[in-house]
């Protein structure tokens, strides 16, 4: 082969390394890809007050509409908001699909295998919840042998599970308290800031708060667990302390429950 040949070749070579390097940047940094479109694909129910819901004429809103909105302006692009089911929404994340998850999405090892968390930024208990008239459930381990209401794959649900409940697959707070109110489960479990909210909402529900799980749920925003995700969880990170050093994420806390849930305690 003569020189000529050896040298094109080499050039050739060394050309579609640099493209190959170069569409790497671009393509495989979820930030960069964020940035370029000028937007972020954020994933949430959509019909768990006061975290995301829907207004009566149709409006998005809720703490975590709020916080994910505040943080999609601090990366300088905008929100982008898919509502669906709990599982399929884990799923879109996972894959790829969607960019974020916030909806007060608990910590837990489980997950960390498939995501990656920001920084924790909001704390809050795990209610029990029964009805008026029911004395014999009171802690987690009165759980074992019942039956509990939640939506697929929620913290909620695994965590039913563990203290040996069998768990309906219910997608919105309002169609646990009816199974519940109507008889047909023995009692679901949901943050105590939401039971809250709904009792404010619906005082004369027959429903009562029957104790708690002794844990402090940790609620972080989820990103895929890939290498081109980690620039974003970074950034995300950057953006919510940012927002509690302004004091924002206690201002929108209490707007939604009444109290600032941002600090663990």
């Amino acid at each position: 082969m003569n020189k000529k040949l050896i040298a094109l070749l080499l050039l050739l070579a060394l050309m579609t390394a640099m493209l190959s390097g170069c569409g790497a940047t671009d393509s495989d940094d979820l930030l960069a890809k964020i940035k370029k479109e000028g937007k972020i694909t954020i994933a949430m129910e959509g019909n768990w007050a006061p975290w995301t819901y829907e207004d009566e004429n149709g409006t998005l809103m809720g703490f975590d509409v709020e916080v994910s909105t505040a943080v999609a302006e601090k990366l300088g692009v905008e929100a982008e908001y898919v509502l669906g089911a709990w599982d399929g929404l884990l799923a879109g994340v996972k894959s790829g699909r969607y960019d974020l998850m916030a909806n007060g999405v608990g910590y837990t090892e489980e997950r960390t295998q498939s995501y990656y968390y920001s920084d924790f930024y909001a704390f809050t208990r795990t209610a029990i919840v029964v009805r008026k008239d029911n004395d014999t459930i009171k802690t987690m381990e009165d759980l074992k042998g019942k039956t509990t209401c939640n939506s697929a794959n929620s913290t909620y649900q695994l965590r039913a599970e563990s203290y040996g409940a069998t768990v309906k697959d219910i997608e919105s707070l309002d169609g646990t308290m009816e199974e519940l109110q109507a008889g047909r489960v023995d009692a679901t479990l949901n943050a105590e800031v939401s039971i809250n909210d709904y009792l404010r909402e619906k005082p004369d529900a027959n429903i009562k708060i029957a104790g708690f799980d002794s844990n402090v749920d940790r609620i972080g925003m989820i990103m895929p667990k890939t290498d081109s995700a980690k620039s974003l969880q970074e950034a995300v990170n950057k953006a919510l302390a940012e927002l509690r050093e302004e004091g924002k994420l206690a201002e929108i806390s209490i707007k939604y429950f009444g109290m600032d849930i941002t600090t663990e305690y």
